[in-house]
């Protein structure tokens, strides 16, 4: 498989986090437009099929990604109880 450079991948995932915050703040048509054909250009470079992969996967291609990084886990509530994480992956 073909890889993107990093620079681009770097410079698409910008374009997209800055058109999020567009159209979150204006809904504008236009910016949305523009962040669904970033969005299938970064699927495109990094052989995924959805943004969100596509944003792991470019980021983990970035100069000083490390291989056991642990950047999925973030977004998880650090201070559940134990055994909590069973329960909301049920």
């Amino acid at each position: 498989m073909l890889m993107a450079h990093p620079a681009v991948l770097q410079n698409l995932i910008e374009q997209y986090e800055t058109l999020m915050v567009l159209e979150a703040e204006s809904g504008a048509r236009d910016a949305r437009q523009r962040m669904g054909d970033v969005a299938y250009t970064l699927c495109v470079a990094t052989g995924t099929g959805d943004i969100d992969s596509a944003l792991v996967a470019a980021r983990h291609q970035l100069p000083g990604a490390r291989p056991q990084d642990d950047s999925l886990l973030a977004a998880w509530p650090v201070n559940l109880p134990s055994g909590a994480i069973a329960g909301i992956l049920r």
